[in-house]
């Protein structure tokens, strides 16, 4: 392992837990590359100056991914956290096919190709961690999720075959699956979750969202970069290909 501070680049860094993330690694005294699709990341104070710099490229687009890597030239990039996501609630019937295939663009395609961008790099100096952040969604379906669910089950797929892969250098391929975090995005699916079932947005989170978790709480963004900081530390050099699940007991049922 490098000696700190580490530079990690993190997609989704715009708002929500991606943000989160970076204020984290920042104020432990790390580098801090954001990126995202919204050119407001370039307004964002938190971004304007070392160690942090902003990146404003679409995660799905090769040519642009490509090109924001490129624009990094010879510094070193120790660990990708693939989190940029979003999310659409309908019924298979009522999904939009080009919503669907753009959800299956942002969470799946954008992290095969972030990773075929950066591994020649973490090859090259010797070191890499790539944290793709899941969701108990990869392990679990939710009715009117079908592209979320799909995108999430295969990200733990693509780890696990990164990990083959990259088995002969020091680098790491994992997924992060916590179970709902509040962010803006779980905001959302609030509302969305309210006009599907029926429910008012306080039922649906007592009833849907927490209620299959018999610890009764949202995860906190503190806990996921806790998870991040431990897979790139020298104790989890052995662990790769895995799936490190935060859902209050969800799946222990």
């Amino acid at each position: 392992m490098p000696p700190p501070p580490l530079t990690f680049l993190i997609t989704g860094a715009g708002s929500g837990l991606g943000r989160g993330l970076a204020e984290h690694f920042l104020r432990a005294g790390h580098a801090v590359i954001g990126c995202d699709v919204a050119p407001a990341l370039h307004d964002d104070p938190l971004f304007h100056a070392a160690p942090a710099r902003a990146l404003v490229f679409d995660v799905s687009d090769p040519a642009q991914v490509e090109r924001a890597i490129g624009e990094l030239g010879a510094a070193r990039l120790d660990v990708l956290v693939n989190n940029a996501g979003l999310q659409h609630v309908a019924k298979v019937e009522e999904f939009p096919p080009e919503t669907w295939g753009r959800l299956i663009d942002i969470m799946l395609k954008g992290p095969f190709l972030l990773s075929r961008q950066v591994l020649p790099r973490m090859r090259a100096q010797g070191y890499g961690r790539i944290v793709n952040v899941g969701s108990i969604h990869s392990l679990i379906a939710s009715p009117f999720k079908s592209a979320y669910v799909a995108a999430k089950h295969g990200l733990v797929g693509l780890a696990k075959t990164l990990a083959l892969e990259t088995a002969g250098a020091d680098i790491t391929v994992n997924t992060i699956c916590p179970s709902y975090i509040h962010t803006p995005l779980v905001d959302k699916q609030i509302g969305n979750q309210a006009q599907v079932h029926g429910l008012s947005e306080q039922e649906v989170i007592e009833k849907i969202m927490l209620e299959p978790m018999p610890k009764k709480a949202f995860i906190g963004i503190d806990e996921v970069a806790g998870a991040i900081e431990f897979l790139c530390g020298p104790a989890a050099r052995n662990i790769t290909g895995q799936t490190l699940v935060m859902d209050g007991g969800w799946t222990a049922r």
